[in-house]
């Protein structure tokens, strides 16, 4: 089977740069700022993926004032993981599955308070059955730690700070060929290799950390977490009348530092080390650290929702050798390939038997082992 498609959406993770061209010739400062507040404000309000045009052929009913046609609508392009199950699973004959997933918005809904995102019981037991068959990561913004509290499973691979924060199986290769890959222990004392390609930043970070905590300490529901090797600014629970402020106090700080760049997410502006590297690269590390890189008899399948995680499903795109599955409960442009309902607002409510009904005759092919998969399909979309 060719994973080829007929679409392809690069995801623009920061504003354009304002040229002079671009701004009709030079500009006092004071107009540039407003210009690139407002570009930053517009970003900022729609805290997600981009809901970019579609075909023509979409365009009738994905302009539907119901939601659910342009949705439907929607699956023709992105079809739903579960529905689409049987199909998957063919095209797994024969290969080893390698899955990684985000946390925030895939492993567990997203809430008003970022300390408060935890993961439910049943989502815990799938993805500890998934990880007894298939090499299992998460790779989050999160810093890695922090992810490892919420999860609290020793059978996976953590990859935190954007994949800037890896902790994978130990492979001498891998190790060689990275300078900044060294041997660790994990909190079972098993050896493990560690890659940090934005260690020199950390004393940076913690700066960027100190003053994004003073200066936006009288602004309410501002919220900066550590995430280690970025900072992250939620602004979840600020009012709409406040962002500008907020985005204002990141700049003020982050212009101050050349070597970091600020990104945003859903309702968070971030501030990262300026390198090359991102949750893409931390897939290709990860393949690379299991041995599967180059490997035809490979499925890597990607699980996220954010903007952050379009960079793995592009990889995966690009080489040809793996699904990227978009968890969304709103249609938006994608370099994935299949999708599934955003975990917290599952609109379409069905039995656990009408499911498995479904699929009986694949998971009694494959013996059992891909029901394990399909659990955390059904479980990341009840």
């Amino acid at each position: 089977m060719d994973l080829k498609s007929n679409h392809s959406a690069p995801v623009l993770t920061d504003s354009a740069p304002l040229s002079k061209s671009r701004l009709g010739g030079i500009m006092k400062t004071g107009v540039l700022d407003d210009v690139r507040s407002s570009g930053w404000l517009d970003a900022m309000k729609s805290s997600s993926p981009p809901h970019k045009k579609f075909t023509k052929d979409l365009n009738h009913e994905l302009s539907s004032p119901d939601p659910e046609v342009a949705y439907r609508t929607w699956l023709l392009k992105y079809p739903s993981a579960l529905a689409s199950f049987e199909q998957i699973a063919n095209f797994a004959k024969g290969k080893r599955i390698a899955l990684f997933l985000d946390y925030d918005g895939t492993l567990s809904p997203i809430v008003e308070n970022p300390e408060s995102a935890f993961m439910s019981d049943d989502m815990r037991s799938a993805v500890k059955k998934v990880a007894k068959y298939f090499p299992t990561a998460i790779i989050s913004g999160r810093s890695r730690d922090k992810v490892y509290e919420f999860v609290g499973l020793t059978e996976l691979y953590y990859a935190g700070s954007h994949g800037m924060d890896i902790m994978g199986p130990v492979r001498q290769s891998v190790s060689e060929d990275h300078p900044n890959c060294m041997k660790s222990t994990d909190k079972q004392g098993n050896e493990v290799n560690l890659f940090q390609p934005a260690r020199e930043f950390l004393p940076m970070i913690d700066e960027v950390l100190s003053s994004l905590v003073k200066s936006t300490e009288n602004i309410k529901g501002a919220q900066v977490e550590n995430n280690k090797f970025c900072v992250s600014v939620h602004y979840r629970n600020v009012d709409e009348e406040n962002w500008t402020a907020v985005w204002e106090c990141v700049q003020d700080v982050i212009k101050k530092y050349p070597r970091l760049r600020m990104t945003h997410g859903r309702k968070v502006l971030e501030i990262r080390p300026m390198i090359d590297w991102d949750k893409g690269k931390a897939l290709e590390f990860l393949l690379e650290s299991l041995g599967f890189s180059n490997c035809d008899d490979v499925l890597p399948i990607y699980v996220g929702d954010d903007r952050t995680d379009e960079d793995a499903f592009k990889v995966l795109r690009e080489r040809n050798c793996g699904y990227g599955i978009l968890v969304s409960r709103s249609p938006k442009e994608s370099n994935a390939y299949y999708s599934l309902r955003n975990p917290s607002e599952w609109e379409f409510p069905r039995t656990k038997f009408e499911m498995y009904s479904s699929f009986d005759l694949v998971l009694l092919e494959f013996k059992g082992k891909k029901r394990f998969l399909k659990d955390f399909f059904i479980y990341a979309v009840k």
